[in-house]
């Protein structure tokens, strides 16, 4: 169990331990889990549409891919952290012409990634998780956003979101952190900036938008290893994640 110290006064991400481990069912789901089982605060990281862990899950081994050294980060800060399969190891291909996105789509919607969170946290909170926060990342960032609408969770972040609109944010019901990138075809920084107005008109909302300079769609959780600015940047996007479930994730 972590420490009361390490609680009150969480660290900064640091290099993982590599210690997560995949569990064949929670909630109705496989999914890669890190931190401690005795934890009591929870954290979701909602995959994109590549789906870093499921190739490993097709053939029953994990490696280490960035998302997943992300969660195991995540939870040397006193949460026990989930990344589930919602993509039920059927990832997008870029390189398959015969099922382009149109068409991957159908078979996952972000519609069903939603309903299929929804028992995963209900497992989590019967378990004694007391309290939940999810973060998302470009496909993974609407299914976030639909659990923040419906009061399924404490807190939420959003990383480069894809599908997300202004009307969304109009519906949020917890705090809320969107973390965007400068050039972006799928949110722009303009349509970023409508999120923040729709947020600022509720009452009492508790939100945080950032757009990072000099970097792409999808740049904090697949950055080139030679991309210092990326990485630099990745970093700094994971610690105000980091930051905001440290917030409000109590």
């Amino acid at each position: 169990m972590a420490s009361p110290q390490c609680c009150s006064n969480p660290p900064t991400l640091n290099p993982a331990s590599g210690d997560g481990h995949v569990v064949d069912d929670l909630g109705g789901v496989r999914a890669y889990t890190a931190g401690s089982t005795d934890a009591k605060r929870a954290v979701l990281l909602i995959s994109d549409v590549y789906g870093d862990l499921l190739v490993s899950f097709i053939i029953f081994s994990f490696r280490f891919p960035l998302l997943g050294k992300i969660a195991d980060k995540v939870a040397t800060n006193c949460f026990f952290v989930v990344v589930p399969d919602l993509l039920y190891g059927d990832p997008y291909s870029a390189d398959n012409a015969e099922r382009p996105i149109s068409v991957w789509i159908q078979s996952h919607s972000t519609d069903k990634g939603f309903e299929d969170a929804k028992p995963i946290i209900a497992a989590l909170r019967n378990k004694g998780i007391s309290s939940v926060g999810a973060a998302g990342f470009c496909w993974g960032a609407k299914v976030v956003v639909e659990l923040a609408k419906s009061s399924e969770i404490e807190a939420a972040v959003l990383l480069h979101p894809s599908f997300v609109t202004v009307d969304d944010m109009k519906g949020v019901k917890c705090p809320i952190s969107i973390l965007g990138a400068e050039f972006d075809h799928l949110s722009p920084p303009e349509l970023v900036k409508q999120f923040e107005l729709a947020l600022s008109s509720i009452p009492g909302a508790n939100y945080f938008v950032k757009i990072f300079p000099g970097v792409h769609h999808g740049w904090s959780v697949r950055w080139k290893m030679n991309d210092t600015l990326a990485i630099k940047s990745a970093e700094e996007a994971h610690q105000d994640m980091l930051n905001w479930f440290v917030k409000y994730v109590k």
